[in-house]
C-alpha cells in the first residue's frame, strides 16, 4: 500500500533506527550505530543534524526505498516544552525550540528536524513527532525538588514505555488505563516510570542527573561532591554538563557506551566491568522499588525493556532484588519504531487528532 507509506526516524544517543513501513507492515528496518569517536567532533547535538540525515538518505537509498513514495515521515520527539501525549505536526514554532534545546540537549531534538528536511525534499510528504520525551503527566507532589530554586522534571523514554505498556495491556485483555505497572527503560538513557491508570504520575528524569546510571549518564550525583567540583576552577559549565550526560556512567567508569561490550567484558572475568555492571542493574532495582512505592505497592506489573533488557545477567539481578513486588515481564529491545510508525498510520488515515505546537 504505496499510499501508506510511512518512514520512521529515532535518533538515540548512540544510534539512528530508521524504518519504513506499508500501512502497518514493516518493510525496512535498520540500527546505525554511532561511536563515540564519530560524534565527538560535534559539539552540541544538533552539529549532527547533516551527518545523521546523509547516512539515513544512504541508507534508503541501498535498500532500494523510493523516496517520493514516503508520504508521512514521522520522528522521535525531543526536549520541546512539556505537552500531552499525542502526535504533532512539525511547524516553525517545534523547529524553533528544537533547534535550540528549549528544555535540553538530546539526540531525540534531531527526530523532528530531520523528519521534516525529508519531508520538505519529497513530492507530498508531511512530518511529525509523537510522544516526544517530555510527556508531562506528573502528579503535583513529584514535582518539589526540595529548594524552590529547583524542580523536578518529566523527561523520560515516553514513546517506548507507553507503547511496551499497550503492548503489555493487551496481552493481557486489558486496557492499559486500567493497570498500574512500573515500567524500565534500559538504554542508552534510563528511565523507570510509575504508569498509573495510563498515567505516567512519576519518573526519574533520564537525561541530565537523576535516577540510575546508564552507558553514558551519570544519574544522580553526590550533590554536596558535585558543588565541590563545579567551583574547582579546574572543570567549564560545558566540561561538566558533558560529565553528567555524554560521559557519564560506563563510559566515565570504562571508556565505553556500549552496553553489550560491558556485558562481555564482565563474562570474561574483568572485575571492574563486572562490578560497575552490577552498580548498574543495583541502581535500577532501587529506582523501580521507589515507582512501586508510589503506586502504594498495588503495581500490576514490573516491564523490563531497551537494549539492555538482552542482557539476562542483568535482568536475573533486577529480578531478584524486585519480585516481591510484583510479576516481571521481559521485553527486550524497544518497540519505538512501530509505535511511531503506527502514529504516522493514524495522521494518514484520519484517526485521532494532530497537535498544534505552540
Amino acid at each position: 500500500m504505496n499510499n501508506e507509506r510511512i518512514l520512521a526516524i529515532n535518533p538515540g544517543s548512540t544510534s539512528t533506527k530508521i524504518a519504513v513501513y506499508e500501512g502497518n507492515k514493516n518493510i525496512f528496518l535498520k540500527t546505525i550505530r554511532h561511536t563515540p569517536e564519530q560524534l565527538q567532533c560535534c559539539r552540541k547535538i544538533t552539529d549532527q543534524f547533516s551527518f545523521r540525515k546523509e547516512i539515513i538518505l544512504k541508507e534508503l537509498k541501498a535498500a532500494g526505498i523510493d523516496l517520493n513514495s514516503i508520504k508521512v515521515v514521522v520522528g522521535r520527539g525531543g526536549l520541546v516544552k512539556p505537552i500531552p501525549s499525542g502526535v504533532y505536526e512539525v511547524n516553525a514554532r517545534l523547529i524553533e525550540d528544537l533547534k535550540a534545546g528549549v528544555m535540553g540537549e538530546h539526540a531525540s531534538n534531531l527526530g523532528g528536524l530531520i523528519a521534516d528536511e525529508i519531508a520538505r525534499s519529497l513530492n507530498n510528504a508531511k512530518a511529525y513527532i509523537a510522544d516526544p520525551v517530555v510527556v508531562d503527566e506528573l502528579q503535583d507532589v513529584a514535582r518539589i525538588a526540595g529548594h524552590p530554586l529547583f524542580k523536578r522534571l518529566s523527561i523520560f523514554h515516553a514513546l517506548n514505555q507507553k507503547a511496551i505498556a499497550r503492548l503489555y495491556a493487551r496481552s493481557q485483555n486489558k486496557n492499559y488505563e486500567d493497570l498500574n505497572l512500573v515500567i524500565a527503560h534500559l538504554g542508552g538513557g534510563i528511565s523507570v516510570g510509575a504508569h498509573q491508570k495510563g498515567k505516567v504520575i512519576d519518573v526519574n528524569n533520564a537525561l541530565d542527573g537523576e535516577g540510575p546510571f546508564s552507558p553514558e549518564r551519570s544519574g544522580t550525583l553526590p550533590a554536596g561532591q558535585l558543588a565541590t567540583l563545579c567551583f574547582s576552577g579546574q572543570y567549564t559549565l560545558e566540561e561538566v554538563k558533558k560529565m553528567i550526560t555524554g560521559n557519564g556512567g560506563y563510559m566515565a567508569y570504562l571508556n565505553t557506551n556500549n552496553a553489550y561490550e560491558v556485558e562481555m567484558a564482565a563474562r570474561e572475568g574483568d572485575q571492574k566491568a563486572s562490578l560497575i555492571q552490577d552498580a548498574l542493574a543495583y541502581q535500577v532495582a532501587k529506582e523501580i522499588g521507589a515507582m512501586a512505592t508510589v503506586l502504594k505497592g498495588n503495581v500490576d506489573a514490573i516491564i523490563l525493556t531497551g537494549g539492555i533488557a538482552h542482557n539476562t545477567y542483568v535482568v536475573n539481578y533486577i529480578k531478584e532484588m524486585t519480585s516481591f513486588i510484583a510479576p516481571i515481564i521481559v521485553y527486550p529491545g524497544e518497540d519505538e519504531m512501530s509505535a511511531l510508525a503506527m502514529n504516522g498510520l493514524m495522521v494518514l488515515r484520519g484517526e485521532g487528532k494532530v497537535g498544534i505546537y505552540e
